[in-house]
């Protein structure tokens, strides 16, 4: 494959096939339908680069050769899509959304934030917020209710990155913060989705509640910066570093809205994947009582009933594992895009400038050529052994580049602590008659949830 950026098209490259006018509209249906399928059955029928030509021109790129490419030999080609200029809706210019210098500024400053040895102290944490939780799941085993886990691991995940990451109990404002996130969630599908944008600005009730719900979480979070800008005392976390934060030109520091929409960006991110995450994974378990039965002997043998502790992690590989696997089944972000600056070639194919480029780590990460049997559930895939021949981009949970996910080792610490202290206590059953599908929003999530049923250790 060619790495050089083409300035008109060759005569020799041909658009990749696929679906062009009417075709690809009578598709539109199929994609709001299932979303995974018809992507999924795409690639199946024209192979791993397939050329939607509408209204505008998408490459849909499933082979980890050519997603290394975009995201990252010839990223600078490849910038986000507009479709995340939606997001600057409810988190600002953060971290998530910005490009060029403003994102590379903010990326330096929280990078010393999630370096291997300082995310170690966040263990404790970890341990203790899960401690709380397994408490209150007392009732639910006496009662032998079924409950839904999902909303669980929001409370817990949200609880740990405010006091992870920004040294503050959210205590009651979890829920105001998981609320808000839902209505959020609903206002960005349905702006994805709608082929004729409604302005933000029109009062529709969705509208409405978007802003209700934006208007909820700033005033805890300028409330959250206004308390820090006048105590007297030092922080070490997340928004002291922001804060104290100068560029290098001006001295200037972060006002308020700029660290408010870091802060936004950080919850936001820091607790809905890997709440996704979990909840996939307690449902792939329960489906799958070998691994669940393998990984309750990891446990027992490496931690003998004592909470575990950063320096345990290593040897929880199996713990590890089943939650790799579980991202790899169910990638919390299903899909990635891009656009294209210049002309380009990609897999042997014409790619002209402002094409959209869509990247599925739920495609790839289920390509029969990099994985074997990709629809069972087999942890052990993800051992060292048997991950040295795979693709880097096979397996590209958290993005790759340099924009890799900033807490990918954050969210793979704090899974594996949540994983085994739930299992030291309870076992986790599925609860009878509950249909699990895939439902693609901003991530893929259980549609209706995971209900479970607990029984004692």
């Amino acid at each position: 494959m060619s790495k050089t950026v083409l300035p008109s098209k060759p005569e020799n490259l041909i658009f990749a096939p696929g679906l062009r006018g009417l075709d690809f509209f009578r598709l539109v249906p199929s994609f709001k339908k299932d979303t995974l399928a018809t992507f999924s059955n795409l690639t199946e029928q024209f192979g791993d680069v397939v050329c939607l030509r509408g209204l505008w021109t998408a490459y849909i790129l499933v082979n980890p050769r050519d997603v290394e490419y975009v995201l990252q030999t010839n990223s600078r080609n490849y910038p986000k899509s507009k479709n995340y200029q939606i997001l600057k809706s409810s988190t600002g210019n953060g971290l998530f959304v910005s490009e060029g210098e403003h994102w590379l500024r903010q990326r330096r400053l929280a990078q010393p934030v999630f370096h291997q040895q300082r995310i170690q102290t966040f263990a404790e944490t970890m341990t203790a917020s899960t401690a709380e939780m397994l408490e209150s799941w007392e009732n639910f085993e006496k009662t032998k209710t079924a409950f839904d886990i999902v909303p669980e691991m929001m409370r817990l995940t949200l609880g740990i990155v405010g006091k992870a990451l920004l040294n503050t109990d959210l205590g009651s404002a979890a829920s105001v913060f998981g609320d808000a996130f839902e209505v959020v969630r609903e206002f960005t599908v349905r702006r994805l989705m709608a082929l004729v944008k409604i302005p933000d600005r029109l009062p529709t009730p969705l509208n409405l509640r978007f802003r209700r719900a934006i208007r909820s979480v700033d005033r805890i979070v300028y409330q959250l910066i206004a308390e820090r800008r006048k105590s007297p005392e030092k922080f070490d976390d997340l928004l002291a570093m922001l804060m104290a934060a100068q560029d290098a030109e001006t001295g200037a520091t972060m006002n308020d809205r700029q660290l408010r929409d870091e802060v936004m960006t950080l919850i936001g991110a820091g607790y809905e994947t890997t709440t996704q995450a979990l909840g996939w994974t307690w449902y792939l378990l329960g489906k799958n009582p070998s691994a669940e039965m393998k990984l309750r002997r990891e446990i027992e043998s490496v931690l003998g009933g004592r909470a575990p502790t950063f320096t345990d992690l290593p040897r929880l590989e199996y713990t590890r594992m089943v939650f790799q696997e579980a991202m790899r089944l169910y990638p919390p972000i299903w899909a990635f895009s891009r656009v294209a600056i210049e002309p380009d070639e990609i897999g042997g194919f014409y790619v002209p400038p402002k094409s959209e480029v869509l990247l599925f780590p739920f495609i790839t990460h289920r390509h029969a050529e990099f994985w074997d049997a990709p629809k069972d559930f087999l942890p052990e895939r993800f051992s060292v052994e048997n991950s040295i021949n795979r693709p880097k981009f096979a397996y590209f949970p958290f993005g790759g580049g340099a924009r890799q996910c900033i807490g990918n080792h954050f969210a793979q610490m704090e899974a594996q602590i949540i994983i085994a202290m739930v299992l030291q206590k309870f076992r986790v059953s599925l609860a009878e008659k509950h249909a699990v599908e895939a439902e693609t929003s901003v991530t893929l999530r259980p549609r209706n949830g995971v209900k479970v049923v607990l029984e004692k250790v």
